[in-house]
C-alpha cells in the first residue's frame, strides 16, 4: 500500500468509511442498499456456477454493508481514476464515470443479468483468461506456499478436510496471503491430489464490515457476506459458504480475483468499466424495491455528480496516502 494511491485505497476501506460521508454529504443521502462497500476495479473475478459455467462479477463481499448506493459507485469510479493516474488503466475519469453509469443504469432498467461467460460476453471471457490464470502457473504458486505452523482455530483443519472429496490424497495445509484490505485476516488452505490433479479449498476469517466500526451508532454486528451473495442477481458459486465467522471456498485458476496486471494489454477499458457498473447494478438489485428508487434518485442528480464526487475523493485519498507515508519515514 506504500507503493501508490490505488493500493492505499484498496487497503484502507476503514478510512473511506470515515471520510466519504463527511466529504460527500449530498452523495451520502442516496437510497440505502445492501452494498459491496469496498468496491473497486480489482474486486472482480470469476467462479463456476452450479452448472459449471464460468461467471464474472464481484468476488469479494468481505465489507458488505447497508449504505447509500452512491458510495459503491463513487468508490468504483475513484479506483478507476487512481488506477488510470498510475498507468494501470488507459481511460480518463470523465469517460470512466460515463461507462460505469451506462452499465449501472442499464442493469437496473432491465432487472439485471448475471455475466455468464459462455455463449454471451465472449469478449469478457477472453479478457478474464489472463496469463496469471494459467493452470500450470497457478498450481506452481499454490504448491510453493509455506506449510501452516503455529496455533490454528480449533477444528479448522477438520472443517476444511470435510470439504474435500473422500478420495483426496496427500492433503497439505498451507498459509496464503492475498489482497490488501484483508491482509491481517487468517487464511488456511487445504491442497490435495484428487483423480490425478491438484485441488484446493480455503478458509478465510471474516468479520463485520469496517463501515460498522466507523459508524458505531448504527452498527448491527452482522456479517452481510452471505446475505449479499444470496440476494444479488447472480449465478453464485455453490462451493462458497459462510459459517461461524469463516468463509469457505474453492480455489482454482478460474475461481479467483482478477488483477489489472493480469489483463491483456489490448483491451477496451470503457467496455470493461461498463461491465463493472452493470455488475454493481446486479448487486444493488438484491435490495427489494431498490431498482426503481435508485433510477428516480439518479434522475434528480446532475449529470456530472459521479465525476465530481470521484475527483474529490481521489484528492482526499491521495492526501491521506501522502500523510501516511510521511508519518512512516524515520525522523
Amino acid at each position: 500500500m506504500a507503493a501508490d494511491t490505488f493500493s492505499f485505497l484498496r487497503a484502507t476501506f476503514y478510512r473511506w468509511a470515515q471520510l466519504a460521508p463527511q466529504a460527500l454529504p449530498d452523495v451520502a443521502e442516496g437510497v440505502r442498499v445492501l452494498a459491496v462497500g469496498d468496491l473497486h476495479v480489482e474486486t472482480y473475478g470469476t467462479w463456476r456456477d452450479v452448472e459449471g459455467r464460468l461467471v464474472w462479477g464481484v468476488s469479494d463481499f468481505d465489507e458488505a454493508c447497508r449504505v447509500p448506493f452512491t458510495l459503491d459507485l463513487v468508490r468504483l469510479a475513484t479506483s478507476a481514476g487512481l488506477a488510470a493516474a498510475e498507468g494501470q488503466l488507459n481511460i480518463d475519469l470523465k469517460q470512466a464515470c460515463a461507462a460505469i453509469m451506462h452499465g449501472y443504469a442499464g442493469s437496473l432498467r432491465v432487472g439485471g443479468r448475471p455475466l455468464v461467460l459462455a455463449e454471451n460476453d465472449r469478449w469478457l471471457r477472453k479478457l478474464a483468461s489472463g496469463r496469471l490464470r494459467d493452470p500450470v502457473a497457478f498450481w506452481a504458486r499454490m504448491h510453493a506456499l509455506p506449510s501452516a505452523r503455529g496455533s490454528l482455530e480449533p477444528n479448522l483443519k477438520a472443517q476444511l478436510a470435510r470439504r474435500l472429496p473422500p478420495e483426496a490424497a496427500g492433503v497439505r495445509f498451507v498459509r496464503r496471503r492475498s489482497g490488501l484490505g484483508s491482509l491481517g485476516r487468517e487464511r488456511l488452505v487445504a491442497i490435495a491430489d484428487w483423480q490425478g490433479s491438484a485441488i484446493a479449498h480455503e478458509a478465510k476469517a471474516i468479520a463485520p464490515s469496517a463501515w460498522e466500526w466507523a459508524h458505531k451508532d448504527h452498527a448491527s454486528g452482522r456479517i452481510y457476506y452471505a446475505d449479499l451473495a444470496a440476494s444479488a442477481v447472480r449465478c453464485p458459486d455453490p462451493l462458497a459458504e459462510v459459517r461461524e465467522g469463516w468463509l469457505y471456498r474453492r480455489l482454482s485458476p478460474d475461481s479467483s480475483r482478477i488483477e489489472l496486471a493480469s489483463l491483456p494489454t489490448q483491451r477496451d477499458e470503457g467496455r470493461l468499466l461498463r461491465a463493472m457498473g452493470w455488475e454493481a447494478g446486479n448487486i444493488h438489485l438484491g435490495t427489494r424495491g431498490a431498482g426503481k428508487a435508485i433510477l428516480a434518485d439518479l434522475e434528480r442528480r446532475k449529470p456530472a455528480w459521479l465525476r465530481e464526487a470521484a475527483t474529490k475523493m481521489g484528492r482526499l485519498v491521495r492526501d491521506d496516502w501522502q500523510e501516511w507515508r510521511a508519518a512512516r519515514k524515520p525522523s
